[in-house]
């Protein structure tokens, strides 16, 4: 059977023995009819507060929070409808912060891809940086006991507007909603300690769990101690299209949108699969390595043990070069290595969170890798095996696992979030 996988900005196609094969996507929803007029009316018309326009008179000073480019947000359909709203307020007055949390700076040729050239050269744009002390103040402090540093350009905004999608992620449950503010905005010191090995080996630290998960909940309260006056977040196909728009109070909102994307994205199997094939949703989100990991820590939740897991990433930033990551995988020669020293008392470094979940899932399972970005080096240093070609591959472990080896195909990677049901 022939399945498109989300590679890059083109696709990857592969063909696969269709009686061994179980393709599992999200489920179809069809998008806004005019996102234009969908926007327009959930900026009017917002979920457990007033409208965006009640809240803002000439003199306000107003903060929009938007994605950075590893993130596949609409902003020139969203920012001018959201700007019209704010058209009561001079255009000095209106500053765009680049939530990049402990990412690189975007480019400005990057910039302009996101914002659009007319928005970039007609408002203030800052890109958010996690490391400068006297850009940030505190907002209080988080049940764990750290300090919840913000960007102070964001706090001193008498209106303060969160932007953002929301889908599954591997450690905070949801995108969207407050990871606007954490990590988005937050200081590199709340980060890293947000995403300590400690929290991250929590169990209910997971895709699709919001409440009781430590990793989220303690961004909601940061959030929410930031006072934001408004969300605007947006759920999407895996295309790209608008399938709804979720504005108003921070935690109303979002949770509607997460309650949205759990009927598409949830779905159960009856038992875990000998080979899982995934990818990481394509352009933006497997620009690198680092991003791709959620594509394979999905892939390990209907795996055997002692299975494969295959990821076609075309990681076109490679590793990356640009933070941490690389550096802590060269600590050790093998998952178990890597793991004691970031599980060891006192270790941080900037990305360990990534490391942390695919080691783990390198202890469990055999791990290949199909990409355009990476060497065969690069492959074999995060754990993993360079796969030249998918079916071939697929033919291997076929003879490996014998006869009766079952496939599941994860073309969307984890837009769509497969579970074994009980």
């Amino acid at each position: 059977m022939k399945i498109k996988l989300l590679y890059g900005k083109k696709g990857l196609n592969i063909n696969l023995p269709k009686d061994k094969t179980t393709v599992i996507a999200p489920k179809p929803v069809k998008p806004v009819h005019n996102p234009v007029e969908a926007l327009r009316q959930a900026l009017r018309n917002p979920i457990g507060t007033q409208p965006l326009r009640n809240f803002i008179s000439p003199e306000d000073t107003i903060s929009i929070v938007f994605s950075d480019i590893t993130r596949p947000m609409p902003y020139e359909i969203i920012l001018p409808i959201l700007l019209e709203e704010l058209r009561a307020v001079p255009r000095e007055n209106i500053l765009l912060i680049n939530a990049l949390g402990t990412h690189r700076p975007n480019t400005q040729e990057e910039l302009i891809e996101i914002l659009g050239k007319d928005i970039h050269s007609a408002y203030r744009v800052i890109q958010h940086d996690c490391h400068s002390k006297e850009n940030l103040v505190s907002v209080g402090t988080s049940k764990h006991g750290y300090d919840l540093l913000v960007n102070r350009h964001y706090c001193e905004s008498s209106v303060k507007i969160l932007t953002g999608f929301i889908e599954p992620h591997l450690f905070a449950g949801f995108s969207g909603g407050p990871k606007a503010i954490m990590p988005g905005i937050s200081g590199y010191e709340t980060i890293t300690s947000n995403h300590s090995s400690e929290m991250i080996g929590d169990k209910d630290s997971r895709f699709t769990r919001t409440i009781g998960n430590p990793v989220w909940e303690d961004m909601f309260n940061a959030a929410l101690l930031s006072q934001p006056t408004f969300l605007l977040n947006i759920t999407q196909t895996e295309h790209r299209e608008i399938t709804g728009v979720f504005a108003g109070d921070l935690e109303m909102a979002h949770q509607a949108g997460v309650e949205f994307v759990k009927q598409t994205a949830m779905i159960p199997v009856s038992s875990p699969f000998d080979i899982v094939i995934s990818t990481s949703a394509g352009y933006p989100l497997d620009i690198s390595m680092y991003q791709s990991v959620k594509g394979m820590v999905v892939a390990n939740q209907i795996v055997k043990d002692g299975g494969a897991i295959i990821l076609a990433a075309e990681c076109a930033e490679g590793l990356p070069e640009t933070g941490e990551y690389k550096d802590i995988l060269s600590l050790g020669n093998s998952p178990e290595e890597v793991l004691n020293h970031i599980l060891s008392p006192g270790f941080m470094m900037q990305d360990q969170w990534d490391v942390q979940l695919q080691a783990q899932v390198c202890q469990r399972c055999s791990f290949h890798i199909y990409s355009d970005g990476l060497t065969d080096e690069e492959i074999r240093m995060v754990f993993a095996t360079p796969c030249i070609n998918i079916e071939a591959l697929v033919d291997e472990l076929i003879k490996e696992h014998g006869s009766e080896t079952r496939i599941a195909v994860l073309p969307a990677g984890p837009l769509s979030v497969p579970y074994i049901e009980q």
